[in-house]
């Protein structure tokens, strides 16, 4: 990937792992930041489940992103709450890179990280949850398919909007220097940042034409399908919802180059 120019679609805050690890790989990380994290309007539901939480009321807090861990770590400490407290649940976080942020941010262990990680996954690995009060701190466009599954399962469930997901801003002219031919790459990591390219793309001149030459690789099936079901085709998927495994799908493309 030697010198490859690759956009990221990620919000700045969680850009940098893999910019860092494109940059490893000789690739020029271009940002284009199409989604920006925002808290909640509203704080009331997010604030009555953390201090639920933190007296032992709920079984198990369940975490579908890093963003979702950052955004409760900085809640916690708006009400002056210790992170260590959310140890009085079980925790469950959707991936590897989220139960790592859950170590390092709120210092506490993580229970369960299913093998699929994406909310399909976390309904499967939690099927034994019937009777078990679960709280889940997320974005305010989560998908109802990780709730519904733990629903039927048997779980009561309280949901609370941690985040809001809004349009991104600044970094690259993504639509003069694909204009240009001058990027390798798009890279889409949420069906949000697919969302929102096309909305800030469309807002700022771009054609989805200009990519029809770009490698496309999208981070699991829902992202996917989310790309191709509003007109982009989508060069790769890698087989695991890792970045990791986003950038060795990169890797791949671009070895006999």
């Amino acid at each position: 990937m030697k010198s490859k120019r690759i956009v990221v679609t990620r919000a700045v805050e969680q850009a940098g792992k893999l910019v860092a690890a494109l940059e490893n790989r000789g690739a020029i990380p271009v940002l284009y930041p199409c989604i920006a994290i925002a808290p909640p309007e509203d704080t009331r539901d997010i604030d009555y489940g953390l201090k639920m939480t933190v007296r032992g009321e709920y079984d198990w807090v369940v975490f579908t992103s890093i963003n979702a861990v950052t955004a409760v770590a900085k809640r916690l400490d708006e009400l002056g709450l210790e992170r260590t407290r959310l140890s009085a649940a079980k925790i469950a976080a959707v991936g590897p890179g989220t139960a790592d942020a859950i170590e390092s941010h709120l210092e506490v262990g993580v229970t369960v990280v299913p093998p699929h990680h994406e909310a399909e996954g976390l309904v499967e690995t939690l099927s034994d949850v019937s009777g078990d009060h679960v709280f889940l701190p997320q974005s305010d466009l989560a998908r109802p398919i990780l709730v519904n599954g733990l629903t039927n399962a048997g779980a009561i469930v309280k949901t609370a909007a941690a985040y809001r997901t809004v349009l991104g801003s600044g970094g690259a002219d993504l639509p003069v220097l694909l204009f240009r031919n001058a990027i390798d790459a798009v890279t889409f990591t949420s069906s949000s940042t697919v969302d929102n390219f096309l909305e800030r793309f469309s807002k700022e001149g771009g054609d989805l034409a200009s990519l029809k030459n770009v490698c496309v690789v999208c981070l699991g099936a829902k992202t996917t399908k989310t790309a191709e079901d509003n007109g982009i085709s989508v060069t790769a998927t890698p087989p695991e919802n890792t970045l990791e495994a986003l950038v060795e799908s990169l890797a791949a493309q671009f070895q006999n180059e």
